[in-house]
């Protein structure tokens, strides 16, 4: 039995419940919170979440997890069989968390947590972020899904990601830069599967465990 392990206010951990959900595959949860504990960095070198317990160990990393979950159950694939079609997939995600979900990151503190805004970063920021979500346009039209008629990994991935960038650029900017017809479109398509359906919930129940933990 596999155990996922983190919190379900986190976007990553969600992306890989979400894989799991779709793909069917069984698997336990544990509610668990960064840290650096001796004993928590041996499951998870930098402290972070979510992390999966396996049979054969564990594991960090969400993209490394949902490619272990994609390998060792491939019913319901969430991959193409095709090379390229499959390097697609993988391009996308990289492309959605490096230069969107993670520069959006730069936001969160302000944001959601109450920090102090930095002007510098808010202008740097948005920038950046136009110029990805213009290129998003170009590396997917999101039509049925984000790269045909099929859903995969990227999707699992855009479907966590996107709607939080988006609200935190509508809590900064008072714009969703997300917004555009067709993402928006695309979203409430993901949001009808029960799978996410069960992830938003959780996730929604799980906001005011992760505020008391945020604030200590």
């Amino acid at each position: 039995m596999l155990k996922l392990c983190g919190f379900a206010a986190s976007n990553y951990y969600n992306k890989v419940k979400f894989v799991l959900l779709e793909k069917g595959v069984p698997f336990e949860e544990e509610l668990v919170w960064p840290s650096a504990e001796e004993s928590f960095l041996a499951r998870t070198p930098l402290g972070k979440i979510p992390y999966l317990e396996t049979d054969a160990g564990v594991m960090s990393e969400s993209e490394a997890i949902v490619n272990y979950i994609e390998s060792v159950h491939p019913q319901v694939p969430l991959v193409p069989r095709d090379a390229f079609a499959r390097a697609k997939v993988h391009e996308l995600v990289q492309f959605v968390e490096l230069y969107i979900e993670w520069e959006a990151r730069r936001l969160y503190g302000a944001a959601f947590f109450g920090q102090p805004p930095v002007e510098e970063i808010k202008q740097i920021v948005h920038q950046r972020l136009e110029r990805a979500l213009a290129a998003l346009s170009r590396l997917t039209r999101l039509e049925a899904f984000a790269l045909g008629s099929e859903l995969t990994l990227a999707d699992c991935a855009l479907a966590v990601h996107l709607p939080v960038v988006g609200l935190a650029t509508k809590l900064t900017y008072g714009v969703d830069m997300v917004a555009t017809e067709p993402v928006t479109a695309y979203l409430e398509r993901l949001a009808r599967r029960p799978a996410l359906q069960k992830v938003n919930a959780d996730r929604t129940a799980n906001l005011p465990l992760f505020a008391a933990y945020i604030r200590g």
